[in-house]
């Protein structure tokens, strides 16, 4: 096994080993607000202060879900809705395995998430901005760094600068 193929396994099986809450069964009672924000840049505020605490982060990245355009963080017994100013997580690194339509892409964020690009982890831009999807509706904003790296591994189709992961075709958009 090459050191590539070792470090796929290795992430995907940390992040198939990640045990999420089930928050999608929660339905607390108590819904309100709390002072947190998430900034463009994935850094998280508590009352204007910045959380300095990764381990805390990532915590709270856990208990976060969205409903409509509403992100919350939930526990059995309270809801919280919070301010995120674009998306809650960042994509903060790429690696890729193989090459053409059978290349994986494997993207980790800033909470210590790591998904590969496919079926279930869509990429996407919004105008010149690229995201992936990563769980029940959450998305990390592919940082500029990581999206350079991503434009590389793309192709030239019908016009069109395209990646692909897990056999899934993604859009980057025109080229011109």
């Amino acid at each position: 096994m090459s050191e590539i193929d070792d470090l796929f396994a290795t992430l995907t099986n940390l992040q198939t080993q990640k045990r999420l809450p089930p928050i999608h069964l929660w339905q607390p009672e108590r819904v309100g607000e709390i002072d947190i924000r998430i900034d463009r840049e994935g850094h998280w505020y508590h009352e204007g202060t910045r959380i300095q605490r990764q381990p805390l982060v990532d915590l709270f990245a856990t208990i976060m879900r969205k409903e409509n355009d509403t992100y919350y963080l939930v526990t059995p017994v309270e809801q919280m809705a919070i301010v995120v100013d674009e998306a809650p997580f960042i994509a903060i690194d790429l690696d890729v395995r193989g090459d053409g339509e059978s290349k994986e892409l494997l993207f980790s964020t800033n909470v210590g998430d790591f998904v590969l690009a496919g079926p279930e982890h869509r990429i996407y831009m919004t105008g010149e901005r690229p995201f992936i999807e990563i769980r029940d509706g959450l998305v990390a904003r592919i940082a500029r760094s990581v999206f350079y790296r991503l434009v590389e591994e793309g192709i030239e189709e019908a016009g069109a600068l395209v990646v692909y992961s897990q056999g899934t075709r993604f859009d980057l958009g025109s080229i011109s």
